[in-house]
């Protein structure tokens, strides 16, 4: 349980300020800790950081792997200090905006130098510290590699559409092609170990200064991951063609009469003679395993997936004709607790929760989520509302990652005038252009124990600095923040902020 107040940053990596067209592990981060502890900040929370793909428009929660970092999150500053560059290979580096991702050109160049930079590191003779990674992560690293070689010989066709022989993993095939491919597969190992390598040097320096780093476990993989093909038993699949059975989703709602199809395929939880599937428990524990040596908590999403989920027949376009599924509940997180000790695990528990799934959060004692976008949409009790807070353990947002900015939100047409004038009326406030100011203070002044600011809101930034659209298909995670607008003004004015309302104690333990 969160006990001790104190408050953050949501800034997904992609979003760093950086030489080469995106952020990553390198200076870019280390100076936006300095920026957090000057700011009397104790957290930053960022988004799922797995190997994305263009066929889900990058995004961080469509992974082709959950346990793999992503290569273009690896700084080619740092490989040079390694000895894997030189300073000329960074020469003549495209003119990137510092404004906004541009994925395509992005991976093309820091793919072209990770290439370069294994040549170097095989050169070099290797390093008994990438053989230790390599025996350390062999439990899905060598899955992954194998994955993303296939990936390469079968011309990107997801893995489903691969020959049999690659697709149902025949034993003797995956052998060969390991052989084959030995110099591929030792390239995608050193780009997990330059990647992991950088993100532990960032997490230490994060420690010193204080500033804990909660990241995000989306419940569901992607179908074409390397999670779904090493370990096809462990999810609801065809066996003739390979493809979902059932897929998962959230049923028509207020704010959609289809409801949503994501598209990713179910768990087994139950294995088909009615047992607890203890595969997937381990597969589970191993994630969990990873992403905590990694931080300090992390956010899942979609929790109530975990008390019940809505599965849809994968042939059905919408999710309308989808039923409610009994997940694993609380005895899942009592066998994690056994094997873990300490689950730091903050519960996203956004739109229609059941009271089952309220019970099963205060058995667990984990903290939920509270938006304050979602506050002022009618007159009755609205649990978003600071004052409708019945715990001290929770995380509040101004809004998270799908939200709108706080000033393109305030400004825009999804929300009327009478809202409008609500939300002035709470604050006290009728100059709308302090908006996310006085939102970002009314976060603060809360009870809740954690209070976690978009960067966006922050700086009051509008509309076009948002970072994802739900249901839209393109154009989103490719905001960035230009470095000049973290200064010490703002450095100041935040720390002025989160001392007045006494958050600057040490996050202490979940």
């Amino acid at each position: 349980m969160l006990t001790n107040r104190n408050s953050g940053i949501l800034l997904h990596l992609t979003s760093l300020p950086g030489n080469h067209g995106i952020g990553d592990l390198g200076p870019g981060a280390y100076r936006f800790i300095d920026f957090l502890a000057a700011s009397g900040q104790g957290c930053w929370q960022f988004l799922p950081t797995g190997p994305t793909s263009t066929a889900f428009d990058n995004s961080p929660y469509m992974c082709r792997s959950v346990f793999a970092g992503n290569p273009i999150f690896i700084n080619l500053e740092l490989l040079v200090k390694d000895n894997y560059l030189s300073g000329e290979d960074l020469e003549g580096a495209p003119a990137f905006s510092e404004y906004a991702v541009e994925y395509k050109e992005v991976t093309a160049f820091k793919n072209r130098l990770l290439k370069k930079a294994f040549k170097s590191f095989r050169q070099s003779g290797g390093s008994s510290e990438f053989e230790l990674f390599c025996q350390k992560h062999e439990n899905w690293l060598d899955n992954y590699a194998l994955f993303m070689s296939f990936r390469e010989t079968f011309h990107s066709r997801p893995w489903y559409e691969w020959p049999d022989y690659a697709a149902r993993r025949d034993t003797k095939a995956l052998s060969l092609h390991g052989a084959k491919q030995a110099e591929n597969l030792l390239y995608y190992k050193f780009v997990q170990f330059a990647f992991f390598s950088q993100w532990q040097k960032m997490y230490e320096y994060a420690r010193a200064n204080n500033v804990s780093l909660i990241g995000d476990i989306p419940i569901y993989v992607a179908l074409d991951s390397a999670d779904v093909w090493a370990n096809q038993e462990l999810f609801k699949i065809d066996p003739q063609t390979l493809e979902p059975l059932l897929v998962a989703g959230v049923p028509p709602d207020y704010f959609s009469e289809t409801g949503q199809r994501w598209g990713n395929p179910v768990y087994k939880w139950k294995t088909d003679s009615g047992h607890e599937n203890k595969k997937l428990y381990s597969w589970w524990l191993a994630r969990f395993r990873l992403i905590f040596s990694m931080m300090d908590m992390v956010k899942i999403d979609h929790f109530r997936g975990f008390e019940a989920y809505w599965e849809i027949p994968a042939a059905e376009k919408t999710a309308i004709n989808g039923r409610w599924v009994k997940g694993p509940g609380v005895s899942f997180f009592t066998s994690l607790k056994a094997e873990l000790k300490e689950l730091p695990i903050i519960a996203e528990d956004l739109g229609l929760i059941t009271p089952p799934v309220e019970k099963m959060l205060d058995q667990l004692g984990f903290p939920g989520m509270r938006v304050l976008q979602f506050a002022f949409d009618s007159d009755v009790k609205n649990s978003y509302l600071p004052h409708n807070y019945e715990q001290t353990n929770t995380v509040v947002y101004t809004g998270t990652h799908d939200n709108n900015t706080t000033l393109g939100w305030f400004l825009g047409d999804k929300i009327s005038e009478n809202t409008r004038e609500r939300i002035r009326r709470y604050l006290n406030s009728y100059d709308d252009s302090r908006i996310s100011w006085e939102l970002t203070r009314l976060a603060m002044s809360s009870v809740a124990a954690l209070a976690i600011i978009p960067l966006q809101d922050i700086m009051g930034f509008g509309e076009d600095c948002r970072v994802n659209k739900p249901g839209t298909q393109s154009g989103n995670w490719r905001w960035r923040c230009a470095p000049r607008f973290l200064h010490g003004e703002v450095e100041k004015r935040l720390r002025d902020l989160t001392t007045f309302y006494n958050r600057e104690e040490p996050v202490g333990e979940l």
